[in-house]
């Protein structure tokens, strides 16, 4: 059988200290899992059930890239995110064994079109337009879990030109990595190559050509763009 177009190439992120890299299957991003965001944003950061969106998987940019300004928008925003990289699938899985379907973790920056975010919002449209555009998914290199076991503690940070702009910890997500595996895998089934962004901390904010943004959790590195001219 052959293809009546060529096939696109396997999207993929980098592993840390190796050559070899993650393929991406699908990417999805846990919305205000972060009291003081939820604040931010105008929300109740109550324990309500979370909720979710996607990203396609060549929205992914490596650390160290430049990129174009996107289109549309005047209110480009960053927010960093420890990222979860599935390895093993499963539907209805457990939080008990949850962490056994985790292949490894890195940094992430969910670039955010806010102005068509919040349009979509005000008008009760779906995100997509805000959050799943063309690279908006900056993740660094990928650390296995025999490496850096299950981070549930510790510095989630994020810089704009050396300055610091998000400082927080992760033991302030309001849902833990094992519920979000698990209530997610009610509605689908999780499959290995997925990436799962955790939900970013409060300050996020605006981002112009010409800015350096570094997103950093510890013991994961770094996830590192500059924003160019528009296209």
């Amino acid at each position: 059988m052959g293809f009546v177009i060529d096939p696109a190439p396997t999207p993929s992120v980098a592993v840390a200290g190796s050559e070899d890299r993650f393929p991406v299957r699908r990417i999805f991003c846990v919305g205000r899992n972060y009291a003081a965001h939820a604040r931010e944003m105008g929300k109740d950061p109550d324990r309500e059930p979370p909720f979710f969106f996607t990203k396609p998987a060549d929205a992914v940019v490596d650390h160290g890239q430049t990129i174009p300004y996107p289109p549309e928008t005047d209110n480009l925003h960053y927010e960093a995110e420890m990222v979860v990289a599935i390895g093993k699938g499963g539907r209805n899985i457990s939080e008990a064994d949850a962490l056994g379907h985790v292949w490894g973790y890195g940094t992430g920056n969910d670039l955010t079109r806010r102005d068509l975010q919040q349009t979509a919002k005000d008008m009760g449209r779906p995100w997509d337009w805000g959050k799943a555009f063309d690279r908006s998914a900056v993740i660094g290199p990928l650390h296995p879990v025999s490496e850096v076991g299950h981070p549930a503690k510790g510095s989630i940070k994020l810089t704009v030109n050396g300055e610091t702009r998000q400082d927080a910890d992760l033991d302030e997500l309001i849902w833990t990595i094992p519920e979000v595996i698990s209530i997610l895998s009610r509605s689908m089934a999780l499959q290995p190559g997925d990436l799962i962004m955790s939900g970013t901390p409060a300050g996020v904010g605006k981002l112009v050509p010409g800015d350096v943004c570094t997103a950093s959790v510890v013991g994961l590195g770094e996830a590192t763009v500059t924003i160019g001219n528009p296209e």
